[in-house]
């Protein structure tokens, strides 16, 4: 299942972009990271809508700049530390 996995990494990535265009404020992280926010995103996202489309797209990146929230909240919470 290559193609599962390749799929899976382009929707993480288109996720997470859209995550982090949308949040505002500067996100220091990689690419990698993004894509991982952003399949993270797209999964949590499913377990409230299981359906696709358009609605489905909207749900996975609210996930995802939730999780980018709280992202932000623990690495500025290790920094103080």
């Amino acid at each position: 299942m290559p193609g599962g996995i390749i799929y899976t990494i382009i929707i993480g990535a288109v996720i997470g972009i859209l995550a982090r265009f949308f949040k505002p404020g500067a996100d220091p992280m990689g690419w990698i990271l993004t894509i991982l926010l952003g399949i993270a995103g797209a999964y949590i996202g499913s377990l409230f809508y299981a359906g696709g489309g358009f609605m489905g797209i909207i749900i996975s990146v609210v996930c995802a700049i939730v999780l980018l929230f709280l992202y932000e909240m623990i690495r500025s919470k290790t920094a103080k530390s």
